[in-house]
């Protein structure tokens, strides 16, 4: 299936990993808190495009049995798909900055979801995310 692009949201323990997107005019979502993804390059898989760009935002080599969720959904530029993984908290220690956003940064994902600069439609992905993980108000539920 064609498809324009990728987002994962990375947990890094409890926490999201967020980058702090570049406050330019040319770009959607200027100096806006995001997650690692983008475009679609050549023919990769939706999962590759995903954790390409992870590891090319922000230096992290995501093992693709850490993505524990995966759905699609329509964007005016086409089929985008969203990702939520976890890693260890100590994966905190290896993540670097590439070459796109101005920072990063682990934020609760409660904190993510009212963040008045969160990207929209991220954090409605990541909500419903949580709904089907078992979170409550971006908290997980007690077992």
């Amino acid at each position: 299936m064609r498809f324009a692009g990728a987002k994962l949201a990375l947990f890094v323990g409890p926490d999201l990993l967020v980058i702090r997107r570049d406050d330019r005019p040319d770009i959607p979502w200027p100096d806006y808190w995001d997650f690692p993804g983008g475009g679609r390059e050549g023919d990769e898989s939706p999962l590759a495009c995903a954790l390409r760009e992870t590891h090319e935002e922000v230096g992290l080599s995501v093992p693709g049995d850490r993505v524990r969720h995966a759905s699609s959904y329509r964007r005016p530029a086409g089929r985008m798909w969203f990702f939520a993984g976890h890693l260890p908290p100590e994966a905190v220690h290896d993540v670097r900055l590439g070459n796109e956003g101005q920072g990063w940064r682990l934020m609760t994902p409660a904190e993510y979801l009212s963040h008045p600069r969160a990207v929209p439609h991220f954090a409605t992905r990541l909500a419903l995310y949580l709904d089907s993980a078992g979170y409550h108000h971006g908290r997980r539920e007690a077992a």
